[in-house]
């Protein structure tokens, strides 16, 4: 894994959902994932389907904020952590 350039003990995911058909779905997302213990920003890119977050690794990881996403009813295709 590549370290986020923000700071060293911080890790980014880029995940990429199944099709978002509204922005209240990217806003419904953006909200849960940056509730999720660790979690330090959020942000959700609607027309291209993907979710991007940086987190602590010690308090969470990649998988588990996909599992947040999957629990509000959405498609997770690919996960990427740098």
């Amino acid at each position: 894994m590549i370290q986020d350039a923000l700071s060293l003990s911080k890790l980014c995911t880029r995940t990429q959902l199944g099709t978002l058909t509204c922005p209240s779905c990217m806003t419904k997302i953006e909200k849960a994932v940056a509730n999720h213990d660790g979690v330090e920003n959020v942000k959700v890119l609607f027309n291209a389907s993907k979710v991007k977050a940086n987190f602590d690794p010690e308090v969470t990881n990649a998988d588990d904020l996909a599992q947040v996403v999957t629990g509000l009813g959405y498609e997770v295709e690919n996960v990427k952590v740098k």
